[in-house]
């Protein structure tokens, strides 16, 4: 009786104890996988290790009483390279969570292999909205942008103007097909017309060629379905070759604040573009990006690095909240509590991993009405979320009951 009245004792005092957070390998550990060294490295690249970096600063290095690690490597754009990093991380590194991860395909590959172990993945970077579509899987969250709100808001903004006619640009691999794909069906849905289109190789230097059938086509507007150095390539060969003297207007479809200070306002004023985040929009946008710029050598974050802090700040928030890393928990906590972000706005999370803000239209300013280095745009319009974002019963996502 003695040895049960003590038994008894020692299991009141276990229940009375405030719980333990159950973290795997006692580490908190975060994966960056994106492009450092390639067309889209001044996009997310260094800055968002930068900005991953920034967000376990918030919480002193500390979350849940366990430490914060990080580690980082270049994807390439390659989906062989991001399928056996993210891989061997999750399996043999005890990586928690990957952000990342660049080019469509290295993302979709990568998303892939966090469906299959299991673990977390946040895609800030990639653009097809078949992440969220026939691709999806229960642990991926597909955060800042999709090509679904990009035709939503370049794309249908450009044809309501008047920019009937389109003649596609495309870089020839998932991204691309993708954008082009659902700018086409804003187009033909607002009664325009597609006259036809060229797909380049990823990171082309040499336009020549897809730029004399462009103007071949005589098309009102050339959607440049592409991006980062793509498009920057895209926009100065387009003015060698007249483009827009001849009467022809370009169309970017993903543009990012990079592409514009590479380029200048002299070249890109008047350009509409869509984007989920403006450094200048507000008070706490304008407190992150001056944060940022003291680390990056005065550049201000595209939308894409702003997408990095954010998913990174929100994971370790849901870790300290339920006080665990189990991937299951800490997706079932981010679909089933809606956010307000200071830098993106109310946001949700859907049972498809399509995180839902509201976007904007911005105009390229003109160099006369620009005060200095990175104030590039003005708002057009606000797009809500619910209109920006495919509805979600649309894309065709095994998790989404009909």
């Amino acid at each position: 009786m003695r040895k049960s009245i003590v038994a008894g004792a020692l299991l009141g005092a276990l229940a009375i104890q405030p719980a333990v957070a159950q973290i795997s390998g006692d580490t908190v550990k975060l994966g960056v996988l994106t492009d450092m060294s390639s067309l889209y490295a001044d996009i997310n690249g260094p800055g968002a290790v930068a900005a991953v970096q920034m967000a376990i600063e918030d919480f002193a290095g500390t979350v849940a009483g366990k430490k914060i690690e990080i580690v980082q490597a270049d994807v390439q754009n390659k989906a062989d390279v991001a399928a056996t990093i993210a891989g061997r991380w999750y399996d043999t590194e005890g990586v928690d969570a990957i952000f990342g991860a660049a080019a469509s395909s290295s993302s979709i590959a990568t998303s892939r292999v966090a469906g299959d172990k299991k673990k977390v993945f946040f895609a800030p970077d990639p653009a097809s909205s078949d992440i969220t579509g026939r691709l999806c899987n229960a642990y991926t969250i597909h955060w800042v942008y999709d090509t679904i709100a990009l035709a939503n808001g370049t794309g249908s903004a450009v044809v309501k103007a008047g920019g009937k006619d389109w003649f596609f640009l495309t870089a020839d691999y998932a991204f691309g097909h993708a954008l082009e794909r659902d700018v086409s069906a804003v187009v033909t849905a607002n009664g325009g017309k597609v006259l036809g289109g060229v797909r380049h190789p990823l990171n082309t230097s040499d336009f020549s060629s897809f730029m004399l059938q462009a103007q071949a086509s005589k098309a009102q507007i050339i959607g440049l379905a592409n991006a980062g150095g793509d498009t920057i390539n895209s926009i100065k060969q387009a003015a060698e070759f007249g483009i827009l003297k001849g009467g022809q207007k370009l169309a970017g479809l993903l543009v990012f604040i990079t592409d514009i200070h590479s380029l200048g306002l002299e070249m890109t004023q008047g350009l509409q573009l869509t984007e989920a985040f403006y450094w200048d929009r507000n008070d706490a946008s304008r407190e992150f990006a001056k944060r940022f710029a003291a680390r990056m050598k005065g550049k201000m974050p595209t939308s894409i690095q702003a997408g990095f802090y954010t998913a990174a700040k929100r994971y370790l928030e849901a870790v300290k909240t339920i006080g665990t890393d189990d991937a299951d928990k800490i997706m079932a906590h981010l679909k089933s509590t809606p956010a307000d972000e200071p830098i993106f706005g109310k946001a949700v999370i859907r049972a498809d991993g399509r995180k839902v803000h509201d976007m904007y239209l911005f105009e390229v300013k003109k160099p006369s009405e620009s005060k200095g280095p990175y104030d590039y745009y003005k708002l057009i319009a606000t797009i809500p979320g619910d209109q920006a974002f495919r509805p979600m019963d649309k894309g065709d996502c095994p998790l989404v009951k009909k």
